[in-house]
């Protein structure tokens, strides 16, 4: 019993020599709010931790605080003694986020978004008619936004309002906004006839009002076409540069199919033009010698509706 009671005490003892520790210099700081408290200057704090002590330097800047307008400040609020731990000055720095022209141009995008101008394989290249100050903003989640954007799409021009976290005045900047879209280009020289794939496609940002007086493929539709003609590294692929592969080539040998009902004939032939599946062509029959008119059906294959004795010739 009497050593439980002991135990108790000490407990006790320990307790409230803890909750009367006083407070101590941490030494030189980092804040991110605009004052610095009780609880940023020293350990041991206590129920004083949120109290301001006095105004932080601005974002990204560094103060330095003599220890005698420490003692003042600390009892303005009732902290008469604590440990200066040998220090007679402490520096403040208050941390910042750099608000720099990328950051600004990714708000306007941002903007242009959300209203709907900006969609899915379009970005917005953005020119500021004036150089872009670097600002230090506070180290907030929300360290800068756009408070109004006015953009002009007959010319491009644009002026917008942002708000800086930790600057009391709002930044005005103008300039012009080039709307861009994401356009299928060529990784490499091909001659024609070559039948893309992905992996003969870059897609590269083009000016869309460019886009738009010329026409643009997209990725989906031009992966298993052919080119039409020779073309090089670079060209950008638009709808006019592609077809669909041909099924029959000139010259290629190929079977002709008759049918008539459960009758099936066969013979032999050679292309006289080129076709792709489901369009005409010219073919040689390789019997009679004759051309005649036919229609693609597969590689190496073609049908036709003449009679069977014309067909084979006879």
């Amino acid at each position: 019993m009497i050593a439980r009671t002991a135990i108790a005490a000490i407990t006790t003892l320990l307790l409230t020599a803890s909750a009367l520790a006083a407070p101590a210099l941490k030494g030189d700081i980092t804040v991110t709010a605009a004052v610095v408290t009780v609880g940023d200057m020293f350990d041991e704090a206590g129920l004083a931790a949120e109290d301001a002590l006095f105004r932080a330097p601005k974002p990204g800047t560094t103060g330095t605080v003599d220890l005698l307008d420490i003692k003042a400040a600390a009892a303005r609020i009732g902290i008469e003694t604590f440990e200066t731990r040998g220090l007679d000055r402490i520096r403040v720095s208050r941390a910042a986020t750099v608000i720099d022209q990328s950051a600004l141009t990714r708000l306007i995008a941002d903007d242009l978004k959300n209203r709907g101008i900006l969609t899915e394989g379009m970005s917005a290249n953005t020119i500021f008619t004036d150089m872009v100050p670097m600002l230090n903003a506070e180290a907030v989640d929300t360290p800068a936004s756009i408070t109004s954007l006015r953009y002009l799409p007959a010319n491009g021009g644009f002026q917008a309002r942002f708000a800086i976290a930790g600057i009391d005045q709002p930044l005005d900047l103008s300039g012009s906004i080039e709307l861009m879209i994401d356009a299928p280009h060529l990784a490499g020289n091909y001659p024609g006839g070559t039948i893309l794939d992905a992996s003969d496609i870059v897609m590269r940002p083009v000016p869309l009002r460019y886009v738009e007086s010329t026409g643009v493929a997209r990725l989906q539709d031009i992966v298993g076409k052919a080119l039409t003609r020779q073309s090089r590294e670079g060209m950008m692929v638009k709808p006019a540069d592609v077809s669909l592969p041909m099924t029959v080539a000139k010259n290629d040998l190929v079977t002709i199919y008759f049918r008539h009902g459960p009758m099936t004939l066969t013979v032999k032939g050679q292309a006289v033009t080129g076709a792709t599946i489901g369009a005409p062509l010219q073919v040689l029959n390789l019997m009679s010698r004759r051309v005649i008119s036919a229609t693609a059906i597969a590689a190496g294959a073609v049908e036709v509706s003449s009679e069977p004795l014309a067909l084979a010739g006879l």
